[in-house]
């Protein structure tokens, strides 16, 4: 029985001025990383796009988002909605503290020890605006 003997590539280096030269022939032409790979004789299938991310100018890997004017507006509507919704609770979480404290306050200065009763009772009879 043989047994296949593992082979060790070598490691290649490359320049940083190969690797600029790379990196400007992919941007300016539009070549595809495979393309490139193989047309300069490259091994590695990431060498390419990692030189690209780490010394081009940004244009390639990036995800750009197109969007049409109605959706932008759209957008800009729904966070407009959810900062007045913000507002209001922020406001009616105002008025409730202060309602119960001022509630609390009668309940004292009327001599009413039990405050949940009172209001239980005020809740319930008419005639008393709330």
């Amino acid at each position: 029985m043989t047994t296949k003997q593992p082979t060790i590539r070598e490691a290649i280096r490359y320049s940083e001025a190969y690797k600029l030269s790379v990196v400007r022939d992919v941007e300016a032409n539009g070549l595809a990383f495979g393309e490139a790979t193989r047309k300069y004789g490259i091994k590695g299938l990431g060498t390419v796009p990692r030189w690209v991310r780490r010394y081009g100018n940004g244009t390639r890997g990036k995800i750009l988002r197109v969007e049409h004017p109605n959706e932008i507006n759209q957008l800009k509507q729904l966070q407009q909605r959810v900062r007045l919704l913000e507002r209001t609770v922020g406001n009616l979480h105002v008025k409730l503290a202060l309602e119960s404290s001022y509630t609390e306050i009668a309940c004292e200065r009327a001599g009413i020890a039990d405050v949940a009763e009172f209001k239980k009772k005020v809740g319930g009879m008419p005639g008393i605006a709330r």
